[in-house]
C-alpha cells in the first residue's frame, strides 16, 4: 500500500507525542482502544469457534445472511463484504414500512439467516427491525419457534444488553459478542464481520492471514517516526489542511468495490473529529459529474481531498485518475492512498490505516488547539456523546 501525503515539518513533535499517548492508553479499560492489539489477537484465538458457529448456522439450508444493525454494527461489516465482492450478505438499517417491505421481498426467507447486531441490544432501529422480522417469520412459517433463524451479536452481559437476555431466554439460538472497549466504528474485526466472512465461505486460513496482517500493520502505525508511519503522514496532512483554513475533507474512492467503505469512513471520521473537520465521501468516476464543478470552482477555498484506488493496469482508469488528481492538486491540498489489490491482507492494512489516521488526526489537532485530555479520561475521538441528543428526543416522541 502506498500513501502520498505532504506532511510538513511543523507537526513532527506533535505526531510523536500523539503516538506516545496512544501507546499509554491502549489495552486499558474505559479507553475504547481495544481494537489495538487486543481485538485482532482475541479473534485469532477465537477463529475456530466463530467458524464452527457459522457452519452450524447454515444447517437447515441457510445460504443468505441478512444483517440487522445500524452505524458501526452495519458499516464495518458492509465495507468488508463490498470490498471482497461478497453477494450473499445483505444489510438493513431503516425503520419505515416501504424500506422494510422492499428489503424482505428481496430475500428468500426459507434460505435466509438473520443476524442482529447491537452492543446494548436496545438500539431502537435494530430492535424495531428484529421485532418485525421475528413476527414475519412466525407468521410465514406458522410456528412460534424461530430461534434457529437468528444469530445475535451483542454484549456478553444480560444486565447490559436486552438482546443478550433474549438469547439467554432461548429466543435466539446462536450468538457471539460485541467486545468491550472497542467502539462501533472501530469494530470491523469483531465477531459480526468474522462470522459473516465465515458464513460467506471465505477460507479460515485467509481470515487468519487477515488478522495477522492487521496486527502487523498496527505495529507500523505505532511507529513514532513519521517518515515510517503512513497513518501519521495522513494525519499531519489533514491537520495542516485544517490550519490552512480547510474544513471540508472529501475522500474520493475510485471503484464501486468501495461503496461500503464510503459509509464507514464518514461515520469513522465525523463521529471522531466532530465538527472541526467535516468528512464526505464519494465513489468515482461518477461523482465527478455532480461534484467537480463545485470542487474546481475558483471560489472553493475550504476543501481538501484524498483519493483512494487500487493498483491496476487499465489505461482508462489510470488516465482518469491522473487527470483528476492533477486538476485537483493544482487548486487544493491532495493526498493519495493506493492499495496493492483488494485481497484480505491489503484490506486489513487499509482498515488499520484509516483507524490510526483518524485517531492521530484528532489527537494532533487537539494538541495544536491546546486541548489536552487527561490519561484517565477517554479521548474525544473514541466517544460520541452528541448522538445521544437526538436519541433522547426520539424517546420523548415515542412516549407521547
Amino acid at each position: 500500500m502506498e500513501v502520498i501525503a505532504k506532511t510538513g515539518e511543523n507537526l513532527n513533535s506533535a505526531a510523536v507525542e500523539a503516538v506516545k499517548e496512544i501507546k499509554q492508553r491502549y489495552g486499558k479499560p474505559g479507553q475504547f482502544l481495544n481494537w489495538i492489539k487486543v481485538l485482532p489477537q482475541n479473534q485469532l484465538n477465537n477463529l475456530d469457534n466463530l467458524y464452527e458457529m457459522a457452519e452450524k448456522s447454515k444447517n437447515g439450508g441457510f445460504e443468505e445472511l441478512a444483517i440487522l444493525g445500524i452505524g458501526g454494527s452495519r458499516h464495518t461489516t458492509e465495507s468488508m463484504m463490498n470490498m471482497l465482492g461478497i453477494k450473499n450478505v445483505h444489510f438493513f438499517s431503516s425503520v419505515d414500512p416501504v424500506s422494510f417491505d422492499r428489503f424482505i421481498n428481496s430475500l428468500d426467507l426459507a434460505k435466509t439467516k438473520f443476524m442482529v447486531v447491537s452492543k446494548s441490544g436496545g438500539t431502537m432501529e435494530t430492535t424495531t427491525a428484529y421485532n418485525k422480522v421475528d413476527e414475519l417469520l412466525r407468521n410465514t412459517f406458522k410456528t412460534d419457534c424461530v430461534k434457529d433463524r437468528f444469530v445475535a451479536m451483542t454484549d456478553v452481559s444480560p444486565e447490559k444488553s436486552k438482546l443478550r437476555k433474549i438469547v439467554d431466554d432461548g429466543k435466539i439460538g446462536l450468538s457471539g459478542f460485541v467486545h468491550d472497549d472497542v467502539g462501533g466504528r472501530f469494530s470491523i474485526f469483531d465477531d459480526a464481520t468474522i462470522f459473516a466472512l465465515a458464513f460467506a465461505g471465505v477460507p479460515k486460513a485467509e481470515v487468519k492471514k487477515m488478522l495477522e496482517a492487521s496486527l502487523e500493520a498496527q505495529e507500523t502505525f505505532l511507529n513514532e517516526d513519521i517518515s515510517k508511519n503512513p497513518a501519521l503522514q495522513l494525519a499531519a496532512f489533514n491537520v495542516n489542511a485544517y490550519k490552512d483554513g480547510k474544513r471540508k475533507h472529501f475522500v474520493e474512492y475510485f471503484s464501486d468495490a468501495f461503496t461500503g467503505a464510503t459509509l464507514w469512513e464518514k461515520q469513522l471520521k465525523n463521529e471522531s473529529l466532530k465538527s472541526r473537520i467535516s468528512t464526505d465521501t464519494n465513489v468515482g468516476p461518477g461523482y465527478l459529474h455532480y461534484n467537480a464543478e463545485a470542487d474546481l470552482d475558483e471560489d472553493n477555498k475550504d476543501s481538501f481531498f484524498t483519493f483512494v484506488n487500487y493498483k491496476n493496469d487499465d489505461k482508462v482508469t489510470n488516465a482518469i485518475l491522473e487527470g483528476v488528481v492533477t486538476a485537483y492538486s493544482a487548486q487544493h491540498p491532495v493526498s493519495r492512498i493506493i492499495l496493492d489489490d483488494l485481497k484480505l491482507n491489503s484490506i486489513a492494512r487499509f482498515i488499520e490505516l484509516k483507524h490510526f489516521e483518524t485517531i492521530y488526526t484528532g489527537n494532533i489537532l487537539r494538541r495544536e488547539l491546546g486541548i489536552i485530555t487527561p490519561l484517565d479520561v477517554a479521548m474525544p475521538e473514541v466517544l460520541q456523546p452528541n448522538v445521544e441528543k437526538y436519541k433522547a428526543e426520539v424517546r420523548k416522541a415515542m412516549a407521547k
